[in-house]
């Protein structure tokens, strides 16, 4: 069912920009190289946001239209200017098993013989990722539906943007800090990844779909909750997960120093030499795999995982049970059952 979706998605949001490509390239042949980075990025994702959309607006009555599958796309290329502007903010080498964006262009500079070539690559990133956030917004007032249908959404859609930015910012807080506690992980995880992800997407398909007032909140009750699961399961991923399956190098999240639940629960039940451990090797860029073994031992020994996996499968349950509970319309009930399987399943 969803699988069906994710293709009209990707085809979709392809199609777009196809149709912008022209309108670059008259400006410059030399904007290629930006193209080329985008088309590498988009090829790869689960297209989650624009799913939890679409399935938002079926979920309310909206039908199965090009246009509501065009407008739900639209986020994806939100998630790709996310994607970018993190990547340059974490120093990430690696998205999707592929250089990061600001990474292809440093090496586009040094191959050419280019000075500055890490500044070059910073700054066409942020750049990329600033046509992203243009065309997203592009991409959902062109996607066919009335003026007035978009206007429906369009609070949800600005609120979503607003939120993920504050969410980045305070995880960027967490990580100078260097003294996050559990619930202001958890706080970050809420901003950054829940609402973002899920519950926003769900909103923005219902208002389009013109839901009364009941439909968001039973799709919060069922977005929410999942949204903090799948960020947790995502965390347990950025430590132990298959380079394969997540596209980045093992333990990367723990080079960058990301503090994570996971990592906040640890520190929470860790001894003071576990505690040092954590506090010695967490955000060191050269980080063996010795100290990735380490610090996956203290997340171990302490019994972190155990408790991230038990958060996991509590809010994932909270989920379940209030989309059963739901009067979202039982089509979306299934597929939404399904993404929620998904997004939090085991892996790597």
């Amino acid at each position: 069912m969803s699988s069906r979706v994710s293709k009209e998605i990707g085809e979709t949001l392809l199609g777009f920009v196809d149709r912008q490509r022209p309108a670059l390239l008259s400006i410059s042949d030399d904007m290629a190289p930006m193209l080329a980075a985008l088309d590498v990025l988009l090829a790869g994702g689960k297209r989650l946001r624009p799913l939890f959309c679409y399935w938002g607006w079926r979920g309310a009555g909206g039908d199965d239209s090009r246009e509501a599958v065009a407008a739900a796309a639209s986020l994806e290329l939100l998630q790709a200017s996310a994607l970018i502007h993190d990547d340059v903010m974490d120093a990430s080498d690696t998205r999707r098993g592929q250089p990061s964006v600001h990474r292809r262009f440093e090496a586009m500079a040094r191959a050419a013989g280019w000075g500055a070539a890490e500044s070059f690559g910073t700054g066409a990133a942020i750049l990329l990722g600033d046509l992203c956030l243009a065309w997203s917004g592009e991409m959902y007032d062109r996607c066919g539906l009335p003026a007035e249908t978009l206007q429906r959404g369009r609070r949800v859609y600005d609120l979503m943007r607003t939120e993920v930015m504050c969410g980045q910012y305070l995880d960027m807080l967490e990580q100078a800090r260097g003294t996050g506690t559990v619930e202001t992980a958890l706080r970050v995880v809420e901003y950054k990844s829940a609402k973002y992800t899920i519950e926003r997407p769900l909103h923005l398909g219902a208002a389009l779909a013109g839901a009364d007032e009941a439909v968001p909140s039973g799709l919060s009750a069922y977005g929410l909750p999942l949204g903090i699961a799948f960020q947790l399961r995502d965390d347990v991923l950025g430590v132990f997960g298959d380079p394969a399956e997540t596209g980045k190098p093992a333990g990367d999240d723990l080079r960058e120093g990301k503090r994570t639940v996971l990592i906040a629960l640890a520190l929470e039940r860790a001894t003071p030499a576990q505690a040092d451990v954590v506090r010695l090797r967490l955000g060191d860029p050269a980080l063996d795999p010795g100290g990735i073994a380490d610090l996956r031992s203290v997340i171990v020994d302490t019994g972190a995982l155990t408790a991230c996996e038990a958060l996991i499968d509590t809010y994932a349950a909270q989920a379940h049970a209030a989309l059963e509970s739901s009067s979202i319309a039982i089509a979306a009930r299934a597929a939404l059952t399904e993404l929620a399987v998904a997004a939090t399943a085991r892996r790597g």
